[in-house]
């Protein structure tokens, strides 16, 4: 996206936060964050980020840290597919900031003139092949995804995760006939984990991050091919925010060193 910039102005002297409230997808009501800010005066401001599923371990970590060097704020997260993150907020969905996977779904935003200003690049993101522990189907390479009898499950192609998919069918000329198509890279992990499917596309992050909590818990298989379609990650203040400011200071935290650091830990690359 030409309009990226890879610096911002605005600089944060700290980020942390206690208590986020990491939700599947949009929510509103119920779902909200229930007021556990520092200092006395938790929940006077709620700031509520929108991000994509695959962000979901660190922009916790983010919101926590920033929670707790902001007193009263409680920072609502809610994690979805970044299309279908896109969609509630052309449809009207309440949020501050938001996060993607892509640069594609970002440009839908700014098009849409839902953005406060220009979405800023903060980390890049690659595929990589999961397994269950005991590999099936006997997957060693990108072009055993296509193997008829192998259950594979992967993205769809208007969420991130697929269409970098896609790319990468594109560029080796493989096919993959999926069992299914999700609208998460979560939900892809979430199936082969189970053990409903002999293997999917998740990014890096979401593999390591598994493996880092049960290493036991499935089998990763790097491939080369992965570096055919490479994520850029962007992220924004949205337009008409009720908190600019605040939203502003989260994007900052997002770039700054400490968030950089979270994001490198698990396994994201620099912008």
């Amino acid at each position: 996206m030409r309009r990226l910039r890879s610096a911002l102005g605005a600089v944060v002297a700290g980020c942390t936060v206690v208590g986020a409230l990491a939700l599947a997808g949009c929510s509103s009501g119920d779902g909200g964050a229930s007021g556990q800010g520092s200092g006395t005066g938790g929940g006077d401001r709620t700031l509520v980020v929108f991000a994509a599923a695959s962000l979901t371990d660190t922009f916790t970590t983010i919101a926590h840290r920033f929670e707790q060097d902001h007193a009263g704020v409680t920072v609502k997260l809610s994690f979805a597919g970044s299309s279908d993150l896109v969609a509630q907020l052309q449809e009207g969905a309440p949020a501050d900031v938001f996060a993607s996977a892509d640069e594609p779904n970002m440009t839908k935003l700014t098009d849409a003139g839902l953005a406060a200003g220009d979405p800023v690049p903060f980390a890049t993101n690659v595929l990589t092949i999961v397994t269950p522990p005991d590999d099936p189907a006997g997957i060693t390479s990108f072009q055993d995804l296509a193997k008829p009898d192998a259950k594979v499950v992967v993205c769809a192609p208007q969420v991130p995760c697929g269409n970098a998919t896609k790319e990468v069918e594109a560029a080796t000329g493989v096919t993959i006939k999926p069992v299914s198509e999700e609208s998460q890279v979560t939900d892809v992990l979430a199936k082969v984990t189970s053990g409903e499917a002999d293997a999917g596309l998740v990014y890096v992050t979401d593999a390591q991050g598994a493996l880092a909590k049960d290493s036991s818990s499935l089998k990763q298989i790097e491939f080369p091919e992965a570096s055919k379609a490479v994520n850029t990650y962007p992220i924004v203040a949205v337009k008409d925010s009720e908190h600019a400011e605040l939203a502003s200071e989260f994007v900052a935290a997002v770039t700054s060193a400490a968030g950089q650091k979270v994001l490198k830990d698990a396994g994201f690359g620099a912008p």
